[in-house]
């Protein structure tokens, strides 16, 4: 009796200690930027950073002014993760509109880096997304990509 409840002791510790850690949100910081510059390395891309992590590839420069969080955005749009697992996206000449405050922390700053017309693709860290919680098809702590074409802003 005693050697069995040291197995079931024995297995418990084992168990426990082999659960993967909670990263910190600084740790899970790191590890976002570490993720979001090996993809860029693999798919040989320069990127620009802002101060909060995002980085950022403007491909088509636009023209006029740049929205504010309180702009509606017009925008046809491709979000993806790491791996290329699209989670969303607007298909042909379907466009979305969004009230730019209504939306993830990274779009409210991604966003107005465009100008009416532009087009870019941003990298974001997990926690200007859905961070520890993620949502719908979108895990925990994930890097999302997205592909913005601002079509247009009021």
């Amino acid at each position: 009796m005693r050697y069995l409840i040291s197995m079931l002791g024995l297995t418990a510790l084992f168990l426990f200690s082999c659960k993967d850690k909670t990263l910190t949100p600084e740790e899970q910081f790191r590890e976002d930027i570490a993720q979001i510059n090996q993809y860029l390395l693999d798919n040989n891309m320069t990127a620009d950073t802002t101060v909060s992590g995002i980085h950022y590839i403007i491909t088509q420069e636009g023209s006029g002014g740049h929205p504010d969080l309180q702009s509606t955005v017009t925008v046809k749009y491709k979000g993806y993760m790491l791996d290329g697992t699209v989670f969303d996206q607007t298909s042909g000449s379907t466009t979305a509109t969004f009230a730019l405050k209504g939306v993830i922390a990274g779009w409210q700053e991604a966003v107005p880096l465009l100008k009416k017309g532009g087009k870019g693709t941003f990298l974001i860290p997990s926690y200007l997304c859905y961070g520890p919680s993620g949502v719908g098809s979108i895990p925990p702590n994930s890097v999302l990509i997205f592909e913005i074409d601002l079509i247009d802003f009021q």
